[in-house]
């Protein structure tokens, strides 16, 4: 028996038919990635030209100049007498009172300072009246164991004026002494100048310096109180911290300028030199003890009994 053999298929398959999804020629690929950037970049200049608008933008703060100076100064209230401690304070009080600015007179056990040396709190409450004071002009940090002897004089026409302070300013000079690399700028302007500080014989002293307030100020002393510096074993702590800091961070040191030391840091009466005289601004009591023959209690009385001299009732103020 013969079967009949099924109908031979076409060999030309049929032309495919038209998909009913398919883009346009001007759609396909290598055009259509060009046309979608083209669009993307329409809706981005249309955001930038209207949607950010409605955006506040980030301008740096400019202190108002009220007050235009704070005074701060740390307390060590464990080991100090609390008369002593008065006498003090009423000479920041008292001396501010005359001219407008603010007092801040803080306690070191204020602040934590975990393991790190105590003296960090000075550092940790500068950052807290920078933050307290925004609008003031400058903070001068003063160290406990000092007092302000001229209290007629300004802050402004001692130091911070930026012609006085230009002419002040000790330009292309070793930040350490007495062979330090790494020199003070030659061109720094007065009025650029955000951290004033002189140095003794030995190195800088953070026992008077004053920040110009701002945002540099607060990069500068989160700068200085960075766990890891707080950390470090230095010698003298916070002061060998920041002599490491002006000395390789140029971003700091392009805004420090140098004085005089007995510009607001005349020495005890044991120091030659830079030793205070009759008619200093500052006097800080850097070798003073806490008890003793050379107590600061004890050598206070000397500058007490200037000031009552001088300003009668005013210096029996800071006495008490």
């Amino acid at each position: 028996m013969h079967f009949a053999y099924p109908p031979r298929k076409n060999s030309n398959p049929p032309p495919f038919r038209p998909r009913a999804t398919q883009l346009p020629s001007f759609l396909r690929r290598p055009r259509r990635r060009t046309l979608v950037l083209l669009l993307l970049g329409a809706i981005g200049c249309l955001w930038l030209l209207f949607g950010s608008r409605g955006e506040t933008q980030y301008r740096e703060h400019v202190p108002s100049g009220n007050p235009p100076v704070v005074i701060l100064t740390v307390l060590d209230n464990r080991q100090y007498s609390s008369a002593y401690l008065k006498s003090i304070q009423n000479n920041r009080e008292q001396y501010a009172a005359r001219h407008g600015y603010e007092a801040m007179v803080v306690k070191a056990t204020d602040y934590n300072t975990g393991k790190s040396p105590r003296s960090w709190a000075k550092i940790i409450a500068m950052r807290h009246a920078l933050s307290q004071y925004p609008d003031a002009t400058f903070i001068w940090f003063l160290d406990q164991n000092a007092y302000i002897m001229d209290l007629d004089r300004t802050l402004e026409a001692q130091v911070m004026a930026p012609a006085k302070l230009e002419s002040l300013m000790i330009k292309d000079w070793p930040v350490v002494p007495p062979d330090s690399i790494i020199k003070t700028f030659s061109h720094l302007k007065g009025a650029d100048a955000a951290l004033i500080i002189s140095q003794d014989d030995t190195g800088l002293v953070t026992n008077s310096y004053v920040l110009r307030n701002g945002d540099w100020a607060k990069f500068f002393v989160e700068t200085w109180m960075d766990p890891l510096y707080q950390s470090y074993n230095f010698q003298k702590a916070e002061r060998h911290a920041l002599e490491h800091i002006v000395q390789w961070h140029p971003t700091i040191l392009s805004k420090l300028a140098l004085v005089p030391q007995r510009t607001f840091a005349s020495y005890g009466r044991n120091k030659e030199g830079n030793a205070y005289r009759d008619g200093d601004f500052v006097t800080p009591m850097v070798d003073c003890t806490i008890s003793g023959a050379m107590s600061c209690e004890k050598l206070s009385h000397y500058y007490q009994q200037q000031l009552t001299t001088k300003y009668g009732d005013a210096g029996a103020a800071a006495r008490r």
